[in-house]
């Protein structure tokens, strides 16, 4: 029963920050990680967080989202020019 209750709670704070900015933390590989600050430094249209959001909406559209807003994000990132790397 107290993991029903941890689930409500869980699923009613991310409905209250859906429209807002959260931040997160994770780990990365050493490897994971010097590739995405070598793609960074080598392409000046992208940050940390734009790809990081790319990554996430494209994972989340190819494994069957269908919120508009994470479908934008991916649309967006498909038809954004970048330097090969």
């Amino acid at each position: 029963m107290d993991q029903i209750n941890q689930t409500n709670s869980t699923d009613k704070k991310l409905v209250e920050c859906s429209s807002n900015k959260v931040s997160l933390e994770t780990e990365l590989s050493e490897t994971l990680y010097n590739t995405m600050k070598d793609f960074v430094l080598s392409n000046p249209t992208w940050d940390q967080y734009k790809l990081i959001n790319s990554a996430l909406a494209t994972f989340l559209v190819q494994n069957g989202c269908t919120d508009n807003s994470v479908s934008e994000i991916y649309l967006n990132q498909l038809f954004t020019p970048s330097k090969s790397f």
